[in-house]
């Protein structure tokens, strides 16, 4: 099935500016869906960033169609598809969450739902990072409840971080860090939150995997960290996300970005959402 015709991703949903990330000097292809749009780096196979409208008021539940397949916007080989996932433990994780995208009328709802099933929308991830509910999983569920539960319309950006010495495994580098950005109105102004999936420093004293195995990835730390961050990990154009971030700056201010990282034992440490 090919990808339909969409609108995509309305970057003033909020009434107030939040456009596509972008990544300059890089070829990428902006790739629109029903209420969602991936931004796409063809070399790496995978999104750069992905950002999806919630409309908390109207969201609908549907079963899960789980019809996976390549865009075919794209030549195959441009796409990370069903053989990178085959008889391994690498989960074909969402980076627009399914049930995101999943509101308004009827099939404006169920189309959103299928599009979200598009392996341009995929990555890949241990299937224990994918599926924790004390970790991504859960940190997906808060920011979907926190729409759902008080009407209220947000837009998610999530992407990998994908660095150049990320483990190659059947011909994809596979990303070691995701990253996720809250952008909601508060006081009739823009405010921003993010967050960053680290498994870096479990990595450092693994073996190399056997032939055909993929890379060993180990257990994921959430951090909520400084919006700039992000686009410094990443080379994004984060726009006027970084300026609306909600994260309280410390007094004194350190010198370093990642010094300002909060480690999330729990939802409730989560600071200016």
């Amino acid at each position: 099935m090919s990808a339909p015709a969409a609108p995509g991703f309305d970057p003033d949903f909020l009434g107030v500016a939040t456009p596509m990330p972008t990544l300059p000097g890089t070829d990428t292809l902006l790739l629109p869906y029903t209420h969602f749009a991936t931004l796409h780096r063809p070399d790496r196979r995978l999104a750069a960033a992905t950002a999806v409208a919630i409309d908390g008021a109207t969201l609908r539940r549907l079963e899960r169609s789980d019809d996976w397949r390549l865009d075919d916007r794209l030549p195959a080989g441009q796409q990370a598809g069903a053989e990178l996932y085959a008889d391994n433990d690498l989960d074909r994780g969402h980076l627009v969450r399914r049930q995101d995208p999943v509101w308004g009328g009827a099939a404006e709802a169920a189309t959103a739902e299928s599009d979200t099933f598009h392996y341009t929308n995929a990555a890949p991830q241990a299937a224990a990072f994918n599926q924790d509910k004390q970790t991504w999983g859960g940190l997906e569920d808060y920011l979907l409840d926190n729409a759902g539960d008080n009407d209220r319309r947000l837009v998610v950006f999530t992407g990998p971080v994908l660095a150049d010495d990320d483990p190659e495994y059947r011909g994809v580098r596979i990303p070691r860090l995701f990253w996720k950005i809250g952008a909601f109105v508060v006081g009739g102004a823009l405010g921003t939150t993010a967050y960053l999936l680290d498994q870096t420093p479990l990595l450092g004293d693994l073996a190399e995997p056997a032939p055909g195995d993929p890379p060993p990835l180990g257990p994921y730390r959430t951090f909520q960290v400084p919006v700039a961050r992000i686009g410094e990990l990443t080379g994004l154009d984060l726009g006027p996300l970084t300026a609306a971030d909600r994260m309280p700056v410390p007094e004194p201010v350190p010198a370093a970005l990642s010094e300002r990282a909060v480690r999330l034992h729990s939802f409730a440490d989560i600071r200016g959402l």
